[in-house]
């Protein structure tokens, strides 16, 4: 049997509320892990223990935990008795083979009670180590890092630790809705609010028939993707060309963009209210494209009285860049494509609307009748994880349904 110890971070600052962040924590643990071998997940003293029957699952159960939004590191880990011979013993047989250039011991009291101070334990279990081994001790820059964590009962040790995707638990941070195009920017918006614990609806335009299908099958895989990260995603795919040729006919080309974005986010509220979602958020920066100014940002966001959430507004494009290869969208999201967002778009738009002039240009529009028509002709995917794999099977896990 092998276990695996689970720390968070963040979670242990939450006081009086912890408990519910490390009960929904291990729910999520169980669901990233469905359909391995696992004996049992618990909470113990600080820690949670995910134990697995068959140690071949850990490379799979690695993969997925790293994906588990709360987790600050991972470990694959060995347990032993409190007596610290018999703990070292087990210890030098688990290292067998390894030859370090140095090494060192750090130790951790969860159960304060243990009579010997962490310090005393590392120099205990370190000196058997050097005796058994010889192998020089290096306190500073060590090649192996022995970790002991001793509990009321049994101790755990193991030699290094898997980085976690950090952030809160999915599901603690309430429901919003991600408006998500085919591009760089938006997926990292979602996933940043995914990160923060907050269960997120993606919501793509697209302009099919009058563009191909191109966008939609970016999304799709996109959507599969950071499934990994939140167990499950619902995308809703909203048809856009024929609204757009409407704007086209009513509106001076300087201000499409800003009527574009006010229509797609009202669509976006009745969307997100229907699935109890409390804001919307976008992919928008700051002057990163010529309609992205701070005047038609705040235009556009009156057309919701929704709260509009902007994670990446301060970023700049290399930044952005860098966390989509983190996560793994960016192969995606350099795919061509024919995003609705390029369709009847002006040379020159405005940057720098006014609520009065768009008022004035959207007085040809009936603004109600739109929104009801894209929201009834609106389709819905579901993603579920596990998933075998996203990337080569961009509907697996998936089922639709429309309105």
């Amino acid at each position: 049997m092998t276990s695996i110890v689970v720390h968070y971070k963040e979670l242990a600052l939450k006081g009086r509320n912890r408990p519910w962040f490390v009960q929904l924590l291990v729910r999520n643990i169980r669901t990233a892990l469905r359909g391995l071998s696992v004996r049992s997940v618990r909470s113990v003293m600080g820690r949670i223990e995910v134990e697995l029957s068959d140690e071949r699952s850990w490379d799979e159960a690695r993969d997925r935990l790293r994906r588990v939004f709360g987790i600050a590191n991972f470990s694959c880990a060995g347990r032993g008795p409190l007596d610290l011979p018999e703990l070292s013993a087990a210890i030098l047989r688990d290292l067998e083979g390894q030859h370090p250039d140095s090494f060192r011991v750090s130790a951790r009291r969860a159960d304060k009670r243990f009579p010997l101070t962490s310090p005393q334990i590392e120099r205990e279990v370190g000196g058997r180590i050097k005796l058994a081994r010889s192998w020089r001790v290096d306190l500073e820059h060590p090649a192996l890092i022995v970790h002991v964590e001793v509990l009321s009962d049994e101790a755990f040790y193991y030699f290094g630790k898997e980085a976690g995707a950090g952030g809160l638990p999915t599901g603690t941070g309430g429901r919003l809705a991600c408006l998500l195009s085919g591009g760089i920017d938006s997926p990292v918006a979602a996933y940043r609010m995914m990160r923060r614990g907050c269960s997120v609806l993606l919501i793509h335009f697209h302009s099919y028939p009058i563009l191909s299908r191109a966008s939609q099958e970016k999304v799709r895989q996109i959507t599969s993707l950071l499934a990994r990260y939140q167990q499950r995603a619902r995308l809703v795919l909203v048809p856009f060309g024929e609204l757009q040729q409407r704007v086209l006919l009513a509106v001076p080309p300087e201000l499409r963009v800003v009527v574009y974005r006010r229509l797609m986010l009202r669509i976006a509220e009745r969307i997100a209210r229907r699935a109890h979602a409390q804001a919307l958020v976008t992919g928008e920066v700051v002057g990163q494209v010529a309609s992205q100014t701070l005047e038609n940002l705040t235009v556009i966001a009156k057309a919701t009285t929704l709260e509009v959430l902007r994670p990446l507004v301060g970023m700049d494009k290399d930044e952005i860049t860098a966390q989509a290869e983190r996560i793994g969208t960016m192969p995606i999201s350099i795919i061509p494509d024919q995003d609705c967002c390029q369709l009847f778009t002006p040379r020159h738009p405005a940057t720098r609307a006014t609520a009065a002039s768009v008022a004035r240009a959207e007085e040809g529009l009936s603004i109600p009748e739109m929104v009801e028509s894209a929201v009834s002709a609106a389709v819905v995917e579901e993603f579920t994880f596990p998933l075998h794999d996203v990337l080569d099977s961009a509907n697996a896990g998936t089922t639709v349904r429309r309105g």
